[in-house]
């Protein structure tokens, strides 16, 4: 199977990461439950700011990748990202290419089924329009727009179910156009070949709050954002991470840094055998 990047360089190794993050403690995790010993690799779409995006100067930055590095510190574990379109991730994980998707996937029964989740964080779907566009101003008011998603998601998904939705009530509904990554999308947006692009909300609030579109509609289909693994010895080791920061209260100051909801669950792992 190919698996295409999102930039020339299918992998970035933090190089500078390994002394900054080398521990003095052991690692937590056996190396024969990761792809690479000593190394928690992950996954990554950077083209959802403010929560993974890629800054002026080439370096990955945003909620994410903080949360992400944080994790395998705790683990004692160099963190390692791979860039990747959102629809090679999946199977990616299960051809072990990488321990854990770190892209704000979204959580589904069915994803649960075949991958262990741990879902960490609240999200909704936004539907972003051109600043110039003050016409739109709810869910009906999408009607007969063209519309650009990212292709595979959970926001193409209830894209077309919109898209549904509205024929169902009789209306025109929606002219999809799917998109290799969420980047693309907005650069087309901006090049007026689509009408609207749907997103998650803190991305719609982040082009938003920066004047580059108008979040139009917002809060469409909230569901939790999630953390996948194949290994299951791997994803019990992040839940307790994840349990430990929310009780020392650092992943509620990382979310508040960026103003992003956190779930109210327990950061327990839901997958096959679960």
């Amino acid at each position: 199977m190919s698996f295409r990047t999102i930039s020339i360089a299918s992998l970035l190794l933090l190089s500078t990461a390994a002394s900054a993050f080398a521990q003095s403690c052991a690692p937590k995790v056996a190396d024969s439950e990761l792809v690479k010993p000593g190394t928690l690799t992950m996954s990554v779409n950077p083209t959802l700011p403010p929560m993974q995006f890629v800054d002026s100067s080439g370096e990955l930055k945003g909620m994410r990748v903080e949360l992400g590095k944080e994790i395998a510190k705790r683990l004692c574990l160099t963190p390692e990202y791979v860039r990747i379109e959102f629809s090679a991730m999946i199977p990616g994980l299960q051809a072990a290419r990488w321990d854990m998707i770190n892209t704000g996937i979204f959580f589904t029964k069915e994803r649960a089924g075949i991958m262990q989740m741990i879902p960490y964080e609240d999200q909704a779907i936004s539907v972003s329009v051109a600043t110039s566009n003050t016409t739109v101003k709810d869910k009906d008011g999408l009607d007969g727009l063209r519309v650009g998603v990212e292709l595979g998601g959970f926001e193409e998904t209830k894209t077309r179910a919109l898209d549904a939705e509205l024929k169902a009530a009789g209306k025109t509904g929606l002219v999809i156009q799917t998109f290799d990554n969420f980047a693309l999308a907005f650069q087309a947006l901006r090049a007026g070949q689509v009408e609207g692009v749907v997103s998650i909300d803190g991305v719609a609030k982040e082009h938003d709050s920066r004047g580059d579109f108008r979040r139009a509609v917002s809060g469409l289909y909230p569901a939790p954002v999630a953390v996948a693994f194949k290994n299951a010895k791997l994803a019990d080791a992040v839940s307790g991470v994840l349990k430990e920061m929310k009780a020392d209260g650092s992943l509620g100051k990382l979310f508040d840094s960026y103003g992003l909801p956190m779930i109210a669950g327990d950061y327990s792992v839901k997958g096959p055998g679960r």
